[in-house]
This record gives structure tokens, C-alpha cells and sequence, in this order.
């Protein structure tokens, strides 16, 4: 799946979008399509990485042992699929009980570290909820996270002088020992709370 956009969207403006039933164009085909579907059980997801969290520390994988993560790969100028993703995470996340929601942390890794700053991801991605964590870092690392998700991301030029990423738009499920479980393509709030549920998140 692929974003096409020239401004960032507002986080906050995408929620009461999403609220109004109003998406139009690549969001509202997203929010009507979203189910759980693994990927191939013997592709390799996850794995080590050393990134940036929003007060300017260095988090590693091994930082969220022992909680489960929703990962998101995208970035803030996202014009529909990211805000949709993560807005969906965050409502899934409000129909859990209280231990479900705190067994599990959002992580919102971007694919564009030259305009995602640390500051940047922690504004962005609390707005979804407190419990998300926005995480940037350099090219070199942002790549290696990608390459272990197994994630597609490219930067597109526009013909004003502007650029957007084309990515692809997966939640990863891992488990508290860092283990991919299983994903989500399509996303339906009700659906994943209870898909976490049962994996006993």
C-alpha cells in the first residue's frame, strides 16, 4: 500500500475525521478492508534494533520485554493510511480491560527520519493515545528496523520540490519475548481487541 501526499495531516484532524465516517480516497478503502491476516509463518519478522524515542533516548528491542507491541512503520506528513493504522490501534485499545492495555505498547516507527524528529514522533504519536511511543533514529538505522519488518518504504519526489514515502501498511503483533505472532493488513478495531484478547495480551 502506498501514501501520496504534499502536507503533513494533523493527527488530531484525522481522529475527528475517522470519528465522522468522513475518509475520502485511499483512507476510507483502508478503513473498509482492515481484517487480521497472518503473514507466511516461516518469514523471519522482528529482530534486533537501536532507535530514538521522543525525549532523545536511545530504545532497543530488548526495552519492551516483557510487554506485547503493536508496530506501525510510517510517518507524520501521512495523509491517510498511517492515521487510520493508528487510530485504529488506539480505539482497539480502548475496548481491552485495563491489564490489556497496559501489557501492550503502540510503537510507531517512521520511514522518514529527515523530517521525523524525536520531538516531532513523541507529538505526533502520543496524540493516538499516552501509551504510543514514536521512535526515529538515522537512515542507516530506520533501515535496518525496515529490513528486519520486512518493511517496503521509498521516497517519492513531487514535481514541486516536495516528496512523500510510498510503504507499505502492516501492524506487526509481538509478543513479550520479542516474537512476531501475527499481523494486521485491515483493521477493525473490534476485531483486533479481541484477536489480542485471545492471543492473551
Amino acid at each position: 500500500m502506498k501514501d501520496r501526499a504534499k502536507k503533513p495531516a494533523s493527527p488530531r484532524a484525522a481522529i475527528t475525521i475517522l470519528a465522522a465516517g468522513a475518509l475520502l480516497g485511499f483512507g476510507a478503502l483502508l478503513a473498509s478492508q482492515w481484517l487480521a491476516a497472518p503473514l507466511a509463518a516461516t518469514a523471519a519478522i522482528g529482530g534486533p534494533f537501536s532507535l530514538t524515542d521522543g525525549a532523545g533516548k536511545t530504545v532497543t528491542d530488548a526495552d519492551f520485554r516483557g510487554k506485547w507491541m503493536l508496530v506501525y512503520f510510517g510517518y507524520t506528513h501521512c495523509p491517510d493510511a498511517c492515521p487510520t493504522a493508528l487510530a485504529d490501534i488506539a480505539s482497539a485499545m480502548d475496548k481491552l480491560p485495563p491489564a490489556g492495555r497496559d501489557a501492550i505498547v503502540p510503537v510507531f516507527v517512521t520511514v522518514d527520519p529527515a523530517r521525523d524528529t524525536p520531538t516531532v514522533m513523541r507529538d505526533y504519536s502520543t496524540a493516538f493515545g499516552p501509551s504510543f511511543v514514536g521512535l526515529t533514529g538515522s537512515p542507516a538505522a530506520i533501515s535496518g528496523a525496515e529490513r528486519a519488518y520486512r518493511v517496503y518504504a521509498a521516497k517519492h519526489d513531487l514535481a514541486n520540490g516536495d516528496y512523500v514515502m510510498d510503504h507499505s501498511s502492516i501492524i506487526y503483533v509481538m509478543d513479550p519475548t520479542g516474537r512476531f505472532i501475527t499481523d494486521f493488513t485491515r483493521s477493525d478495531p473490534a476485531a483486533m481487541a479481541a484477536k489480542l484478547q485471545q492471543l492473551g495480551a
